[in-house]
């Protein structure tokens, strides 16, 4: 009896590993759609998405292929950046953004979904849980509502002389239309002495609009948010900010990389390297409604003492001793 047991156990044991193998030895195919262009930072993060995919057995050309389309999170680019890669039939897309999402709920994917880059997938309707998603979608947020104190907080910190800063946004690229950090924004600024305004943009023309008349007094400064159409127009906000000597928060390392002040917010490279491991399970047969949606568990500030020294700034030895990166 016992070793009918035994044999039965073995032959089971065997079957799952005969399952696992062949989920693996099959071609498969993911498809990726980013909602912005081919920069250092998102090739990067590209890149060890696929690495973290090797990792666990699935190699690009061999028994993977992976289908990426840029800029998919432009209005006009959309729709047809979708259409591509549901023709191509995948068995998991990765979107990165609420827009993204959202139109892709539109479409009805077959297969299962994992997000990036969406900052309130509950309130934005993409899931009704974090813990049990339920439906085809699930992925990892990169902010949370906190943030927008806390943006506002740090331009303060680097820039004591701030006393009329702005949240720039485009209300319809922008997570809840920007609504998730508005209001912490706003309540954060009255104890920090700051009078806080929002910043709506919809057009590289409105960018320069806002920041000008920022920048016609000494006093002002601004934050910009998580937000493809303004990751799109990263290198023209920075150097509108440099041409009027205007501090500003960024959400991301590469803002500060291109010139910005500072930045704080998720690492992308390890928010991509977070969803190949989803990526991987639903390959082998999970559901993406038994995947936890996650959030994230630490924010990176990067500091640009360079550009600091060029505003004249006299950043604290407090602030660059919380510093994850300081460049130079």
């Amino acid at each position: 009896m016992r070793r009918r047991q035994i044999l039965t156990t073995m032959g089971v044991g065997a079957t799952l590993l005969s399952l696992g193998s062949r989920a693996q030895s099959r071609h498969s195919r993911v498809g990726v759609l980013m909602a912005v262009g081919q920069t250092p930072e998102y090739l990067a993060s590209v890149a060890a998405f696929e690495a973290v995919l090797a990792q666990r057995g699935w190699h690009k050309g061999d028994n993977l292929e992976i289908d990426v389309r840029w800029s998919a999170g432009a209005p006009d680019r959309t729709p047809r950046a979708i259409g591509e890669i549901l023709a191509l039939q995948p068995d998991v897309i990765v979107a990165q953004s609420e827009a993204v999402v959202k139109a892709l709920q539109v479409a009805k994917p077959v297969g299962p979904v994992v997000f990036v880059h969406v900052s309130d997938p509950i309130a934005s309707g993409i899931a009704k849980s974090l813990s049990r998603p339920e439906g085809n979608i699930t992925g990892f947020t990169n902010s949370t509502p906190s943030l927008g104190g806390k943006w506002l907080q740090l331009l303060k910190q680097a820039a004591p002389s701030v006393k009329r800063a702005a949240m720039l946004f485009n209300p319809a690229t922008a997570a809840t239309h920007g609504a998730l950090w508005l209001k912490p924004f706003m309540a954060a600024g009255p104890p920090l002495g700051v009078e806080t305004l929002a910043a709506e943009v919809h057009d590289a023309r409105e960018i320069e609009t806002a920041l000008t008349a920022l920048g016609e007094r000494n006093d002002g400064g601004f934050v910009a948010i998580p937000d493809a159409f303004l990751a799109g127009h990263s290198k023209e906000i920075v150097s509108i900010a440099r041409r009027h000597r205007l501090p500003a928060v960024y959400p991301y390392r590469y803002y500060a990389a291109q010139g910005g002040l500072l930045s704080y917010g998720v690492d992308n490279k390890e928010l991509y390297e977070k969803a190949a491991t989803y990526v991987d399970r639903l390959l082998k047969g999970e559901t993406a409604a038994d995947l936890p949606i996650q959030e994230p568990t630490s924010f990176r500030l990067v500091i640009n003492a360079h550009v600091a020294k060029a505003f004249g700034l006299d950043v604290s030895p407090l602030l660059l001793g919380e510093a994850d990166e300081v460049l130079d």
